[in-house]
């Protein structure tokens, strides 16, 4: 089987920039159109997704075969459309009616400042984006479009940077269309919220969650040569801060060396899969020498999704704002909500897992140790420690609502963490906005998982615009929040998604 390393660069994409206006104006008209959406689209230049301009659109058969050309390519992830002059909207129904690519319409216009002095009536023939969007949006609103709307000029920094959010936004939703979830043993004995409707996960995110025993995982393992391992262990000498007892021809190097096969296993495995993420149990560990913590935390920090437990909806989420993160300061992990420090007005959350939490939240160097696991019954596991750096964050978790699957968001702060010398794993500690009792009651009401992805690359918007493109529920814990405003928003969306589903 052909290997198949992952991509997490926006690099591949593009996004196609396309112009409304018809043939009522005439041939000089059209061409300025052309020349002044070409120089909008250029504006957009600087961005992570390359925007490719597109002819002037005039007619409904020209927007419904570039929709399906939209769809036909995966390379484009999304259209970025504009109305300069008026664009009658009965031209845009079968296009917007066949497109299934995210939409972005961009309200604009190509002058900042009017010349008013020299405003004629060749000038209001051309400049007509004031209410050709107008007759766009409506038409978007009357089909049911997903879409986001950004207002402004493309010279303005704001415009810019909400344009890029969707860009980021439609990348993560490309690559939850394409992506193959390897689970590796079931779910872990009698917890609830890690379950979920894989079925409809396929149907709703496009996510293929299947699952493959533990010792094909082993045999993988088995597999890689001693060559390869030693290769791996020099990485790992020349990348962290290695304990002693691990080091070669220390007492307890073997651990290392168990940890470095598990990766490069695991790593040929999901490669000649195609999978972009997996899960692990420490339940179902079959032939493993110790539970993956090692290969984990570092190929979550090379992209790929992960959940422990079996928790399939937290790892599509952890691939997810990888590819949404891609080029940006900061990363994406596994997270989970251990234990509180409660002292009044200092609240704190501290967040670990037994091994899996990505290397990418720290910019220190980790410290590579081997240490007693007290459950899963293999031998001490080796893993990263460190603790995420300081700065805005956002921890999201996925739960099945029976009905439909609820995205919840809490906006937090990683702070400065006090010594934890007896704590051997990555960790993070954090202040939930808008503080500790809102954000933890209003958690709860939601019924949220205590798996989350933590994200220190990108923020709140970029999971409002994932959540449009995918037409799913996304409540967000910020520093406006209220519990009262809160449980309200809880009970609207109960009726409006179970009326939205139609009968």
């Amino acid at each position: 089987m052909t290997r198949q390393p992952l991509q997490t660069s926006l690099d591949q994409y593009e996004v196609w920039f396309v112009t409304g206006s018809q043939n009522l104006y005439g041939e000089e008209t059209l061409r300025q159109v052309a020349e002044q959406s070409q120089a909008v689209a250029e504006g957009l230049a600087g961005l992570p997704v390359k925007v490719v301009w597109k002819p002037v659109l005039k007619d409904s058969d020209s927007i419904r075969r570039l929709a399906l050309e939209v769809n036909g390519r995966d390379d484009v992830i999304g259209v970025i459309a504009w109305m300069h002059t008026f664009s009658p909207a009965k031209m845009w129904i079968a296009g917007l009616d066949a497109l299934a690519k995210p939409l972005l319409h961009l309200h604009t216009q190509a002058n900042v400042e009017l010349p008013w002095a020299e405003i004629d009536f060749d000038f209001m023939n051309l400049n007509q984006a004031a209410h050709g969007d107008r007759e766009f949006g409506y038409i978007q609103t009357r089909l049911g479009v997903a879409r986001k709307t950004v207002v402004g000029h493309v010279s303005t920094p704001a415009v810019v940077a909400q344009v890029e959010d969707w860009q980021r936004a439609a990348a993560g939703w490309a690559a939850a269309r394409t992506l193959k979830l390897a689970r590796f043993g079931d779910n872990m004995r009698y917890v609830a919220v890690t379950e979920g409707d894989k079925t409809e996960a396929e149907l709703r995110f496009g996510v293929q969650v299947n699952t493959w025993g533990v010792n094909e995982l082993v045999e993988a393992v088995e597999q890689v040569a001693d060559a390869d391992i030693d290769a791996l262990v020099q990485v790992y000498l020349d990348s962290y801060d290695v304990a002693d007892e691990l080091t070669p021809g220390a007492e307890r190097h073997q651990s290392l060396r168990d940890g470095a096969a598990i990766e490069l296993g695991l790593r040929s495995f999901l490669e000649e899969g195609g999978f972009g993420a997996f899960t692990t149990s420490f339940e179902d560990l079959g032939a493993l020498k110790q539970l993956p913590g090692l290969a984990v935390q570092r190929l979550m920090a090379e992209g790929y999704g992960f959940g422990a437990e079996g928790d399939w909806k937290t790892a599509i989420l952890v691939r997810v704002a990888n590819v949404m993160g891609a080029g940006l300061p900061g990363g994406a992990s596994l997270m989970e909500d251990y234990t509180y420090d409660l002292v009044p007005g200092s609240e704190r959350i501290l967040g670990a897992h037994m091994l899996e939490v990505s290397p990418s939240l720290t910019t220190a160097t980790p410290r590579l140790e081997v240490h007693q696991l007290g459950i899963g019954g293999k031998d001490d596991p080796v893993r990263l420690v460190f603790t995420a750096d300081p700065g805005p964050a956002l921890v999201v978790a996925m739960s099945d609502m029976r009905d439909r699957f609820r995205l919840v968001a809490n906006v937090v702060t990683n702070v400065d963490a006090p010594d934890l010398p007896k704590l051997p794993v990555g960790r993070a500690v954090w202040e939930p906005a808008p503080d500790f009792a809102t954000s933890a009651a209003c958690w709860l009401a939601a019924g949220a998982a205590h798996h989350t992805v933590m994200t220190t690359a990108v923020g709140i918007e970029v999971f409002r615009d994932f959540a449009e493109i995918a037409k799913t529920e996304l409540v967000v814990i910020d520093e406006d929040t209220t519990v009262r405003s809160f449980q309200r928003e809880l009970r609207w969306n109960q009726a409006y998604y179970r009326l939205a589903q139609g009968i």
